[in-house]
Parts: structure tokens; C-alpha cells; sequence
């Protein structure tokens, strides 16, 4: 066995004599030189003073200058400033000198409220205001505790009364994010314990709520059923917003959004103060909703979904595609987008799901082809059913019940809808790819025959369409009847869609009829899919055969054009005006097409007479 290594002696008796009298000149030689004065530090010179030691001494370069040799230069500290610790000096400050009044009412079980002078600057006293004039009162029983980093969560605060808001309906995004924070308590409750309960008497009578939401599902619903209203309306008699913040967000939204849609007349109130109340009821949710994303669920799709129609109509764009971003990224996050996903989930939740989906399948597309956007949801990564063709009555907890023979379900309507956005889909990736890398020789024809193929299907998507979803009548182009687009009938449209609007005894039976209301929205939408794919097709026989026949091009345009007036014509004006701007879009991104013809009057003039015609009468339904 080796012998132990012997231990190291102390180096002190290793050293030899002659190297510590060289590390000792080293060290000495090394000594720091001492401040620069501020004259040698503003030049970047070194300071050279005969005694280094000696502060009162001048240095020899102030001495030549004849200038005073001065060393009042502080150094800095490294890195950011310390803003927290500024602020808490600050409060510290303030509270030595000004004490709050009611300092010896707060409640014994909650944190002691922070000084006044902590609160943000752009906070200040208000009278109170009458109902609708305020935001949300919250009814929370003690301070929201800060955050390092603040989040949005820390700006609902239960000391920031409604009356201490400057300005109550701020615009997006919600009042002011950076409130100034206060000491941090040595115990943190959950942040739930922040937000219950919520009253809807908070926002608007209750009654007044229920109007609104009974609007909802008489006129919104047909046409984005993402709620299951059996459930639904037992959760609201149950009151399940009182102590469930999400559920109150969920009502919130889908308040909001019904009162940018529904025609006024239906609302007994003046339109500045529907549009406050929405504006109110949408910062009620979103305060609720930016903090409780974890974990995602279905209802942070709706609530998101919701908000990007109220954005739409509101006419907020910027705003409106990132709530739709944010819808689309949690329904991702949640793989909504994939059937295998459903698995486990009990018959309600997998319907709202997949019906929630599909509306952003659609919307996807929408705003892709009406805005020239990407797309987000492309078809190839989707392996999610349709909705079941069911009404919510015969969707429960724990099965489906049998439709009744002979009914057509609600939900059917959106299922022809997300068939003829995903042949949209289709074309639209085969644009993108294309313009990219143009397909040349062969590959130009079999990427004609493809679009070829794609413009027969939409030609035929709604053939096998329920009886209800069917047009009852649509007029030949060639017999159109003679008051079609004249001034008399004209006035008369004008005339009933105002009293529509208008007039709350006004009749509203084709208005209540979901099929009716569905059927503009789904012949609208095929219109507007042919005349993309022909638009492509005829690009393609451009790059094929170097030039088309102008006359053949303006004749499928204006027969577009005339299939879309007729559709126009054959289902009633409340029907169409129940949809809202987002028919007018597409009536308008077709429409719009007919303007290359006008200005060819003189080389086509019969051509452009008709184009000249169809467009006066799209723009007279249009107001």
C-alpha cells in the first residue's frame, strides 16, 4: 500500500526569504491611485499631485491652469436605478407627513390600505356619478398585493373606488396599467381571493341584463353559437358570476357584444348610453380576464372570441386583431384544433369547443382575404369534426339526445358556413404559395385544373343544404323584375330598414327567423369565395397563355355581381341587416371589383352601363 501523501506545509515556511521581499515591492507598487480632481477627470488626464495622501493639495496640472483643484465628483452607482426602493421612500415620506384620516377604521382581517400619496397621479377625486357613469364597482374585501413587476391584475384595486377614476371610459387598453405599488405583506393570498364577489347590479340593473342577454340569443346567437344556453341561463338564475370571476367576464363579453350588434330600437335606451354600458361591460371583463389566463379553458376563448366582434363593430382594428390572436393562440394552446383532444370531455364542453373553433376558422379567413393577412389556422392542421347537428335543448352533461326528425338544428348553419371557409382556405394557401414560387409549364396547368376543381365545389357547396337554409327565390339575371334597383325600390328599402332600426313596434318576424338571418350570411359568403377562385383562375390562364379575353373577365364579374344582388333580393332586409358589418365587408370586397369596369366606357360601354348599374344599386342597400 503507498504512503500517504505528506501534508503541505504552511506556505509562510515555504517561502523563501528572497520571494517575499519581491511580492511585498509588488504590492507596493500596485497601490491604487487615489481620486483624480474634477478639472483632470472632465480632460481624461492623469492627476498628478506630489503627495497623493494630502486631499488639500493642489494637483500640477490646476497649478499651471491657475484654476481651484476641487473633488466634488460623486461616483455612481452601477446598473437600472432602484425605482421600487425610490417609491418606498417615497411613501415613507409622504406618510410621515400626512397620515391618512381613516387609518383607525380598517378591517382587522385585511392588510392596512397604502397612503394616498402612493396611488398614481392620474387618480384623483371625483364626485360620485349616476349609474352608467361609473366602472365597475368591485366588491373585494381587502388591498391587492404588489408585485415587483407589476401585472394588470395589481391595477383592480379595492381602494380605487369608482369615484376616484379621472376619466371612468378610457379607451382601450384599460385605464392605467402602472399604478404605483406599496410594501409588499409578508403573507400573499390567492389572487381568487381578490375578485368575488361580482354583482351583475354592479354594472346595470339585472333585469336590464337579461334583456340583453334574450337579445343575444334571438339575434346574435344564430350566427356565433358558442354558448350552450340551457347551461348557460341555469348558471345566471344560479347567479354563478357572485363567485366565479370568469363566468361574470364570460356574461360581461357577451353583453357587450350584443349591444354593438342588435338594432337599437330593441334596447330601451339612448345610443350614448348603450354604447357606455358596452364599453363598460367589456372593461369589466377584461379586467378579470387579462389575470387569469392559467390555466387556459374553453371560456377564455369565447370571452376572447366575444371581444374581437365588439372590437369589430366598434370599428377598433388594431385592437380587434389581437383579441382574435389571443383567442386563436389559447385555442391552440388547448388543441382544440385536434379531435384527439375531445377525448374525455363531457358532451357540452367538446360542442362549445368545436363550435368555438370553427368561428375562428372562419374569422381567420375573413380577415385574410378581406385584409390581406396571414393565415393562422390553416385546414391541413386541423383533424376536428363539424358540431354535431344538435340544438342545445338535446346536448346534456353527460349525452346527446336525438334531434327530432324532421327539425333542422341551429348549429347546421355554421357547419355549411366552416365548409365553404375551409374551400376558401384552400385557395387562399395555394395563392400564398404561389406567389412565392409561380408554377411554370405543367405545374401552371395542374395548378389550373386544381382551381378549376375548387370553383365547382363552391358552385355546388350548398346543393345538399336543409330545407330552411335554402333560397326561396332567386331571379334569373334576365328576369330580374323592372323595379329591381329603381329609385321607388330603393326608397322602400331604405324605408324599411329604418323602421326596422328605428321603430320598436316595428314588425320582426324575418328578423327572429335564425334560417333566414343564416342564409344571408352563407349565400353572401359563397359569392364572395367564387369570385376569389375565378379571380386566381383567371391569373393562371395569364401566366399560361400570356393574355384573356377583357370581355369574357368583365361578363363572370358582373354574373357575380348579379348572383350576389339577387341574393340580396330574395331574402328580406331585417334578415341581412341582423347580420351586421361583417356582411357588408364582403358585399363591398365584391362590389368593389365592378369599378375596373365602369372606367372602360368607352372601349366596352355596354359592359360598363351594367357594371355602372349593379354598383349604384350595391351602394343604395349598402346605406
Amino acid at each position: 500500500m503507498p504512503a500517504a501523501r505528506p501534508k503541505k506545509e504552511n506556505s509562510s515556511s515555504g517561502t523563501p526569504p528572497s520571494d517575499e521581499a519581491s511580492s511585498e515591492s509588488i504590492k507596493s507598487k500596485r497601490k491604487r491611485q487615489s481620486q483624480s480632481c474634477d478639472a483632470c477627470r472632465a480632460r481624461k488626464v492623469r492627476c498628478a499631485r506630489e503627495n497623493p495622501d494630502d486631499a488639500k493639495q493642489s494637483c500640477k496640472h490646476c497649478i499651471t491652469l491657475g484654476i481651484p483643484c476641487t473633488y466634488d465628483y460623486q461616483p455612481k452607482k452601477r446598473g437600472p436605478p432602484n425605482l421600487y426602493l425610490r417609491r418606498l421612500q417615497e411613501a415613507a415620506a409622504a406618510a410621515h407627513v400626512e397620515r391618512p384620516a381613516d387609518e383607525s377604521s380598517a378591517s382587522p382581517v385585511s392588510v392596512p390600505s397604502p397612503p394616498s400619496a402612493v396611488l398614481s397621479p392620474s387618480v384623483a377625486k371625483t364626485p360620485v356619478t349616476p349609474f352608467l357613469d361609473a366602472p365597475l364597482k368591485p366588491c373585494l374585501p381587502g388591498p391587492i398585493p404588489p408585485s415587483r413587476y407589476p401585472i394588470a391584475a395589481d391595477s383592480f384595486h379595492p381602494h380605487f373606488k369608482s369615484d376616484d377614476l379621472a376619466d371612468p371610459l378610457s379607451t382601450y387598453p384599460l385605464f392605467n396599467w402602472s399604478f404605483k405599488q406599496h410594501p409588499a405583506p409578508n403573507v400573499i393570498p390567492p389572487l381568487s381571493f381578490y375578485y368575488r364577489p361580482y354583482r351583475l347590479d354592479d354594472i346595470a340593473p339585472r333585469d336590464t341584463i337579461s334583456l340583453i342577454i334574450a337579445l343575444f340569443f334571438d339575434f346574435v346567437y344564430p350566427l356565433t353559437p358558442c354558448i350552450h344556453k340551457p347551461s348557460f341561463m341555469a348558471d345566471l338564475h344560479a347567479r354563478r358570476e357572485e363567485h366565479d370571476p370568469l363566468f361574470f367576464a364570460l356574461v360581461m363579453s357577451t353583453v357587450a357584444s350584443t349591444l354593438v350588434q342588435v338594432p337599437r330600437s330593441y334596447l330601451p335606451m339612448e345610443r350614448p348610453v348603450v354604447r357606455k354600458l358596452a364599453q363598460t361591460c367589456h372593461e369589466a371583463s377584461r379586467h378579470i380576464s387579462v389575470a387569469s389566463y392559467d390555466p387556459p379553458t374553453s371560456m377564455h376563448v369565447v370571452i376572447r372570441y366575444l371581444d374581437c366582434v365588439y372590437h369589430f363593430c366598434e370599428g377598433h382594428d388594431a385592437t380587434q386583431h389581437a383579441a382574435f390572436g389571443e383567442a386563436a393562440h389559447i385555442a391552440v394552446t388547448l388543441r382544440m384544433h385536434e379531435e384527439a383532444s375531445y377525448e374525455g370531455l363531457d358532451p357540452i364542453e367538446c360542442e362549445v369547443r368545436r363550435r368555438t373553433f370553427w368561428l375562428l376558422f372562419g374569422a381567420d379567413k375573413s380577415m385574410s382575404i378581406l385584409l390581406g393577412r396571414p393565415i393562422c389556422l390553416r385546414d391541413e392542421d386541423c383533424t376536428v369534426h363539424f358540431p354535431k347537428e344538435l340544438d342545445d335543448e338535446y346536448i346534456t352533461p353527460s349525452a346527446y339526445l336525438p334531434q327530432p326528425h324532421g327539425k333542422t338544428a341551429t348549429v347546421s348553419g355554421l357547419n355549411y358556413t366552416s365548409r365553404i371557409f375551409a374551400l376558401l382556405g384552400e385557395i387562399l394557401v395555394r395563392i400564398r404559395v404561389d406567389k412565392r414560387s409561380p408554377p411554370q409549364g405543367q405545374f401552371a396547368t395542374a395548378r389550373l385544373e386544381e382551381v378549376q376543381s375548387l370553383h365547382q365545389r363552391i358552385l355546388t357547396a350548398l346543393i345538399h343544404a336543409p330545407e330552411p337554409l335554402r333560397l326561396k327565390s332567386i331571379h334569373p339575371q334576365s328576369r330580374l323584375p323592372p323595379e329591381f334597383g329603381g329609385a321607388g325600390f330603393r326608397q322602400a328599402t331604405f324605408a324599411e330598414v329604418k323602421d326596422f332600426f328605428d321603430n320598436p313596434n316595428a314588425s320582426r318576424a324575418n328578423a327572429l327567423n335564425p334560417f333566414l338571418v343564416m342564409q344571408a350570411n352563407l349565400y353572401v359568403t359563397q359569392q364572395l369565395v367564387r369570385f376569389v377562385i375565378e379571380q386566381y383562375r383567371d391569373e393562371l390562364i395569364i401566366s399560361l397563355q400570356g393574355s384573356i379575353e377583357e370581355v369574357q373577365v368583365a361578363e363572370d364579374r358582373q354574373a357575380v355581381a348579379s348572383d350576389l344582388l339577387n341574393i340580396l333580393h330574395s331574402i328580406p332586409i331585417q334578415s341581412i341587416a341582423t347580420n351586421g358589418p361583417s356582411l357588408v365587408h364582403k358585399v363591398r370586397f365584391v362590389a368593389s371589383t365592378l369599378l375596373d369596369a365602369v372606367r372602360k366606357a368607352e372601349t366596352a360601354p355596354a359592359s360598363a352601363a351594367r357594371a355602372h348599374a349593379y354598383l349604384c344599386t350595391f351602394t343604395h342597400t349598402h346605406t
